[in-house]
């Protein structure tokens, strides 16, 4: 299956350090060589690169390495094609307007047999489940809602109609419009919520930073990711069918999943 990264924080932050040990999974340590992208929010706009090369080799992914772009919301993905032929128009994340926003969605797993919402105004442009998924999302959440929601309204409706949708298959995703961050875990997804007082992190590839030579006091940083990508930190791992809600490196909202020992708080 497919990888997935993000991060959501309260001041504008670099991922370089986890998007290096991200992409090594996609050639050099995993076989996750069907493409590659990335996206950043920086205000109301989207940076997005993408490639259908692995992006353990990708020069795309060497910019992003090298450029260092600071924001507030950032949504990775590494795949491996298991809908839709490995091309660009099939590579994630994918973005669709909403709202008069930009929102960004990377998803792993299959879907089996989901079909394209009729006469809606998000259409597909590839061939995946996975953007058939987000178009469908996006089409219910407009016919419910004429003008944007509450925070609150937008997770519950998210949850509502995602868990439909989780019903034909494996549906890990990230999601955001560059405000907050809605992850959902079908089978593997974990994250970590970095906060004073900093330390330092060992990624897997034995590469260390401290977060106090780049932090401040009142920094926030969450980053979730489909598996831990540092060896030394407490990565909480998501429940099947878990939803969690990030806002400015914080948990708001979180549905714990639906295995035996859950509860839902909020």
């Amino acid at each position: 299956m497919c990888q997935l990264l993000g991060m959501n924080c309260n001041t504008p932050t670099d991922i370089t350090f986890s998007f290096e040990g991200f992409r090594r999974r996609a050639g050099l340590t995993d076989h996750h060589t069907d493409g590659f992208g990335i996206a950043f929010f920086e205000g109301k706009g989207v940076r997005i690169f993408r490639d259908n090369h692995p992006g353990a080799l990708s020069p795309m992914a060497d910019l992003v390495g090298q450029y260092r772009i600071k924001s507030y919301n950032v949504i990775a993905h590494i795949r491996k094609a298991t809908k839709g032929t490995v091309n660009l128009e099939n590579t994630h994340p994918f973005i669709r307007e909403l709202w008069g926003e930009n929102w960004v969605f990377a998803h792993n797993g299959t879907v089996e047999n989901i079909e394209i919402c009729p006469n809606s105004h998000c259409q597909p442009i590839g061939t995946t489940d996975s953007e058939i998924a987000f178009c469908c999302m996006v089409a219910k959440l407009k016919e419910r809602f004429s003008k944007k929601p509450t925070e609150k309204e937008i997770f519950d409706a998210v949850v509502e109609i995602t868990s439909e949708i989780a019903q034909l298959g494996v549906f890990n995703f990230i999601l955001s419009n560059g405000e907050w961050m809605i992850a959902r875990c079908s089978t593997n997804l974990h994250y970590v919520c970095r906060k004073a007082p900093f330390g330092t992190a060992l990624r897997e590839d034995d590469v260390m930073i401290d977060f106090r030579k780049y932090t401040s006091e009142s920094d926030k940083v969450t980053v979730i990711t489909t598996q831990p990508l540092t060896k030394n930190e407490n990565w909480v791992k998501m429940k099947n069918g878990g939803y969690a809600f990030f806002k400015e490196g914080d948990v708001i909202y979180e549905i714990e999943g639906d295995l035996p020992e859950c509860e839902a708080h909020v």
